[in-house]
């Protein structure tokens, strides 16, 4: 089965084609670094992680670029009335905007790495590209597609009719459902912005039009391109971004170069929690490292992300995180017992050996069709999560499992995880030199039949954080 993703554009699935096969080219709407990152900005960072991981799972060569917004980030195309979140919380927190989008930029890269997203190859960040972008305005202007008004430049909806077509809106009702516009010069209601002029603004750029800086929309045409070329194979993003912004992009980028823009074009839903949209009013506004703080581990966050369809309305509740922590408690209980049945961790997709049972490798088989057949499906992670504990629950059942079987199983569940990424599958550290000096102690006792002295010295083993477990082979210490 060939992998299946469900394109926005078109409103169906489609199979997946890159366009210079295999090689895949990926942008991911980042975040913007005005703030902590929130579990529902996470949804989406997720969303491309997984796809990265699957796709380098089957074989594709990925160069995934992410951006950063640290200008120009409007809701409105009028200063008045919109803000640019950096420059709020720039003059909010009294520090010049370079510095507030470094901090917040390595707090979100703390972030990420605690829930095991993968580091993309390009994290471009807009002021970087600043002449790139007045450039691409300049050949905006040049081919019709541009206007200015009053130092400023607007792009032209109505010289792109297909403007509209990702989110399902027309030009007529566009217009219609537009308030009144902001800029007397403007010449469409929803014309959208290409460079903005404020004299009062904290970061401005010289332009042939006036002093200003760059919309919104514009940064990311212009980075994608930079780093991926005219047309990319992937764009992801929240379904927050699908009007204005996505939009937008599609026509701006379709007109300079007059070829498509994206082949795939991939949303995330809002995230819920506790059942209504999350506000720090409401008390139900989570960053990761509030929960971090919480003593909840950055894997069980990512367990429950992954653990409903990226198209399907996930409800996050800290019950939800109890039940990830308990379903990865499984997980982590069953590579315990595959290690005591005698298991070696083989490098992730190692071959297995032939020496294991026939009926634990049509098992083993059928669990890998199922798990690739889920992640083929529009990236259905949660059915994928059900292959792998019908594995689990079946190689328990199956009481002949020996030390072959499980490093077989051990070597599967590596391959497996190089998508999931929640698994602990290195061999636990062994003891410290005073557990060591302990069990010494305790063995000699048992060797002199001194039972008393054998539970005195298990209990202190246990004050620090481990257990002794007594076998034919001798004791054997395991972490609590």
């Amino acid at each position: 089965m060939a992998l299946v993703l469900h394109d926005t554009l078109e409103r169906r699935d489609l199979p997946f084609e890159p366009l210079e096969p295999p090689r895949v080219r990926m942008y991911n709407c980042g975040p913007t670094v005005y703030s902590y990152a929130h579990i529902g900005n996470f949804c989406a960072f997720m969303l491309a992680d997984l796809l990265r991981r699957t796709l380098e799972w089957e074989g594709y060569p990925v160069t995934q670029v992410m951006n950063i917004t640290d200008v120009g980030h409007l809701t409105e195309d009028d200063v008045e009335a919109g803000e640019d979140k950096l420059v709020a919380a720039a003059l909010r927190e009294g520090k010049p905007p370079r510095a507030v989008a470094d901090f917040y930029l390595e707090a979100f890269h703390q972030d990420r790495r605690a829930l095991g997203i993968l580091d993309a190859h390009h994290y471009p960040r807009a002021t970087d590209h600043v002449p790139g972008m007045v450039e691409a305005v300049r050949r905006l202007l040049e081919r019709g597609h541009a206007y200015e008004a009053q130092g400023e430049v607007y792009f032209d909806i109505t010289t792109f009719p297909a403007y509209g077509r990702l989110s399902g809106n027309t030009l007529d009702e566009l217009n219609a459902g537009a308030r009144v516009a902001v800029h007397a010069a403007k010449r469409n209601p929803r014309d959208f912005a290409l460079w903005k002029r404020d004299t009062r603004h904290l970061m401005q750029w010289d332009a042939p039009w006036g002093r200003g800086f760059p919309g919104w929309h514009i940064e990311c045409s212009v980075m994608s391109m930079a780093l991926l070329g005219e047309s990319l194979d992937i764009h992801t993003g929240g379904e927050d971004n699908i009007f204005p912004h996505h939009e937008s992009e599609i026509a701006q980028s379709e007109a300079l170069t007059g070829r498509p823009f994206v082949r795939h074009w991939l949303h995330t839903r809002h995230l819920l929690v506790d059942g209504r949209k999350m506000a720090k009013s409401a008390g139900n506004f989570h960053t990761v490292r509030d929960l971090l703080g919480r003593g909840h581990e950055g894997r069980t966050v990512r367990y429950l992300l992954l653990s409903t369809h990226y198209r399907q309305q996930q409800n996050f509740t800290l019950a939800g995180l109890d039940q990830a922590r308990a379903a990865l408690a499984r997980l982590d209980g069953f590579v315990a017992w595959l290690r005591e049945r005698g298991g070696e961790s083989p490098a992730a997709g190692a071959s297995t050996g032939h020496e294991a049972a026939a009926p634990f490798h049509a098992s083993l088989d059928e669990a890998g069709r199922r798990f690739r057949a889920a992640l083929d499906d529009d990236l259905n992670a949660s059915a994928a999560l059900a292959a792998l504990f019908d594995f689990v629950n079946a190689t328990y059942r199956g009481a002949d499992a020996g030390p072959a079987e499980a490093r077989a199983a051990l070597g599967f569940l590596g391959d497996l995880d190089r998508v999931l990424g929640v698994m602990r599958l290195e061999a636990p550290a062994g003891p410290p030199a005073e557990v060591r000096s302990l069990l010494a102690a305790r063995a000699e006792a048992r060797s002199r039949k001194d039972w008393a002295a054998s539970d005195r010295l298990r209990a202190r083993v246990r004050e620090m954080g481990w257990e002794v477990l007594d076998g034919p082979s001798g004791q054997r210490p395991r972490r609590l």
